[in-house]
């Protein structure tokens, strides 16, 4: 039963953030099709057609579930878009690369399926949890450098909503030049050596559904004088816990972040 105040009926879902949104706003009877890479929530995968990949999306099987609007992700899904609306088909288009822009996704689904109390409440929800990460840093003094390595070959550092939550937690991100970049070749560390010289205090990976390997990358060579191999303070973040710049990000990824950082903070008062 399609829900009758939505502004569309079938919307076909590229990324897995507006699927998890949609239901998070009690919008899901309008997703007619969704991204293969969905985890959020695990019964969207049993109740809805798989129509995409994420960067490989075939015309054809997202004519076939017959959307009157389908919403994408980022530049890598530019052509498949251009496509469908050369096919004639509506497509809203997000590129949100910060926290804010999160936020804002989520109110631009709500407004676009006519759940905007819903959105509010979402929002709300999620400002509440970014406002206890930062409470809980506030009584921290040290503030932990962090190096989170998105993909391994080649090193690719964090982008932009990772490294803001990391600041939101209390920890300074290693490469604050490069998580301002959208795309991910210009986040490429061309030099690995160029993280040992950071001398970051904290590595979290998240290599894009990829099993981190923390002893392959503790035998980098040089890599055993950074403090965080020293200490053994290397971390992995579930690839959808963190690279969807949706809801899961703040509730799942944010938290994460945040006790890693504790259990840092931990560690130095054992220290002194």
């Amino acid at each position: 039963m399609s829900h009758a105040a939505s502004h569309y009926e079938r919307i076909a879902c590229l990324s897995t953030e507006a699927v998890e949104t949609l239901y998070a706003l009690g919008a899901e009877d309008v997703i007619a099709g969704i991204s293969g890479f969905t985890v959020r929530p695990s019964r969207a995968r049993a109740e809805k057609t798989r129509i995409s990949g994420f960067s490989s999306a075939n015309l054809e099987r997202i004519l076939a579930v017959k959307p009157d609007l389908v919403i994408g992700f980022c530049d890598m899904q530019a052509d498949i878009c251009r496509d469908l609306v050369k096919a004639g088909i509506e497509v809203h288009q997000f590129n949100q690369r910060t926290v804010g822009g999160i936020l804002r996704m989520i109110a631009v689904l709500a407004a676009l399926v006519q759940r905007e109390a819903e959105g509010r409440a979402l929002i709300a929800s999620l400002r509440a949890d970014l406002a206890a990460a930062q409470d809980r840093a506030a009584a921290w003094t040290r503030k932990p450098v962090v190096y989170f390595e998105e993909w391994n070959e080649p090193l690719m550092s964090g982008i932009g909503w990772a490294a803001e939550l990391i600041g939101i937690a209390g920890g300074a991100d290693a490469f604050p030049e490069l998580s301002m970049r959208p795309g991910a070749k210009e986040r490429i560390i061309a030099d690995p050596h160029d993280v040992v010289a950071r001398a970051p205090d904290i590595i979290i990976a998240s290599w894009c559904g990829k099993k981190f390997q923390p002893a392959q990358l503790a035998a980098r060579p040089g890599w055993e004088s950074i403090p965080a191999v020293k200490s053994q303070m290397l971390f992995e973040i579930k690839s959808p816990d963190i690279l969807s710049p949706g809801p899961a990000a703040i509730t799942h990824g944010l938290r994460q972040i945040s006790d890693i950082i504790a259990q840092w903070q931990h560690q130095q008062e054992q220290a002194t």
